[in-house]
């Protein structure tokens, strides 16, 4: 079964643990749950919780939000973008003082700003403005020999972004912020990583005007561009929306929207673009209010891109009510599939529902008509991440989780990034997660990339907070224009 994964994606982790002999389901007594709350207070202590994830855990010398927690391996940039606009949230909410989120924003762009750029193999945090996927937690430069992330780069200047907006007092930390982020933007090159610009083009994709994934100094470009419906929309926006090194219209119109109708489809009665993980619907949804804005596509089909992914949240949904693969624990209130951990077992020994089964690790989970990769393992995010789009369907989904798995899955930062009430079998290890022979396997970490968009979106839903700073913005709006998109606030803008 093939599947397109972006740039922000994990490489598949090799699987070590071996199988139990001859694994049985357990008896054993279920796990406590936690007592029902209001919803109101729910999301409070949701949003407070995964801010705090942000706050607590991001290196303040250096800016690096972990990739992961408690594990933290490495940094992530897409992680930092989501820190800086955790920040601006937390002062709003009054978790922390605005004093104390625009001094600490100051410090990370200044970080990132004077952070070592070059084509070398090590030492360097980016090239040509671009930032690598993960960087080191010593130094913040790259790590191993991960890719020159052009889709992270774009999560991190999210960030950037929002800070550079938001912050719009006449304070010497507030005027640096914005300074900062206007140069950290204005230095990328969006035109060197149009590879068509420079006469090579990805090896699969011939004509393609499109963005490249990404691009290492051992290797060059990586084998693929931004092409087709997925989270690439806000690597667009913000390199046509650039003042220094702008790409033109064509990247979009023959590049990430070439062939969008071969997207487009049905799946348990909701008619959409489709993208089996929610990321895909939700990571440019954090920054950019779609709300009646349409462009060409868009405005052909009759909605916008936030109906679109509402459509996808709602399918998400109904394919978990059905539960077709009989995997345990689905149902209207327990669903949602991005790219998660997982137990990390594919072997097929264990058997769900009298079938064989295979349990896979970090992967790209996900429902669509096009395919469906199901394995057993329901991902929080998809749901939180989708709040803004669907509340009377998300947010009852994550009170049940918080209810039904109690402290194993929810607990001092919000929830885990994964479970899998299927992988309950005696004897059974995981690499990455714990397992209960009831209630099953919980994931031991915190991902950044899936706790930004539960906490961004969720205060979209609650007070458009994020959404109405970043209309705002110049960069967004002009790229946005320069796209092509018409209608609702966008017409209003400078």
């Amino acid at each position: 079964m093939s599947f397109r994964i972006g740039a922000s994606l994990l490489p598949l982790v090799a699987l070590t643990a071996a199988c139990a002999a001859t694994p049985v389901p357990s008896t054993a007594t279920p796990a406590a749950t936690l007592p029902p709350m209001s919803e109101a207070a729910f999301s409070e202590e949701l949003t407070e919780r995964t801010f705090r994830y942000f706050w607590d855990t991001t290196d303040t010398q250096r800016c690096l939000a972990p990739d992961r927690w408690p594990s933290n391996p490495f940094s992530s940039i897409a992680a930092t973008g989501f820190a800086l606009t955790a920040y601006g949230i937390g002062a709003e909410r009054g978790y922390v003082t605005r004093s104390e989120a625009a001094e600490r924003t100051r410090d990370c762009l200044r970080f990132y700003w004077t952070a070592p750029q070059g084509p070398g193999v090590a030492g360097a945090a980016g090239y040509k403005g671009f930032f690598y996927h993960f960087l080191k937690n010593d130094d913040g430069t790259r790590f191993r020999n991960v890719e020159l992330s052009t889709v992270d780069t774009s999560l991190l200047l999210g960030g950037v972004l929002f800070a550079q907006s938001y912050y719009d007092r006449e304070d010497p930390v507030e005027a640096e912020i914005r300074d900062l982020a206007e140069k950290i933007y204005t230095r990328v090159d969006w035109r060197w990583a149009q590879r068509n610009t420079t006469g090579t083009q990805a090896t699969n994709q011939p004509n393609s005007h499109g963005i490249t994934m990404g691009w290492k100094p051992e290797a060059g470009w990586e084998p693929h561009d931004w092409i087709g419906y997925n989270e690439g929309m806000l690597v667009y926006i913000l390199a046509m929306g650039s003042p220094t090194h702008a790409v033109g219209k064509d990247a979009w119109d023959k590049g990430w929207a070439a062939d969008l109708e071969k997207d487009w489809g049905t799946y348990y009665g909701q008619q959409h673009l489709q993208f089996e993980p929610m990321f895909g619907h939700q990571y440019s949804h954090v920054w950019v209010d779609f709300r009646g804005i349409r462009d060409d596509f868009m405005r052909g089909k009759g909605i916008d891109y936030f109906e679109n992914s509402r459509r996808a949240t709602l399918a998400q949904r109904a394919y978990g009510a059905d539960n077709p693969n009989k995997w345990t624990g689905y149902s209207a209130d327990i669903w949602g599939w991005t790219a998660s951990d997982g137990p990390g077992y594919s072997e097929g020994k264990y058997r769900v529902s009298g079938t064989a089964r295979n349990f896979n690790g970090y992967m790209a989970r996900g429902v669509s008509a096009i395919r469906v990769v199901d394995d057993g393992t329901v991902v929080p995010t998809a749901a939180g991440g989708s709040v803004a789009f669907a509340p009377e369907v998300t947010i009852p989904a994550l009170m049940a989780m918080r209810t039904q798995y109690g402290e194993r899955l929810y607990t001092r930062y919000g929830f885990k990034d994964a479970f899998n009430p299927s992988f309950t079998f005696v004897g059974a290890q995981s690499s990455d997660g714990k397992v209960d022979p009831v209630n099953g396997w919980v994931a031991n970490d915190y991902l950044g990339i899936d706790q930004g968009p539960i906490l961004a979106m969720m205060e979209n839903h609650r007070s458009g907070f994020v959404w109405k700073v970043m209309r705002k913005n110049p960069h967004i709006v002009r790229g946005l224009k320069r796209i092509g998109f018409e209608g609702g606030w966008l017409d209003k803008a400078k």
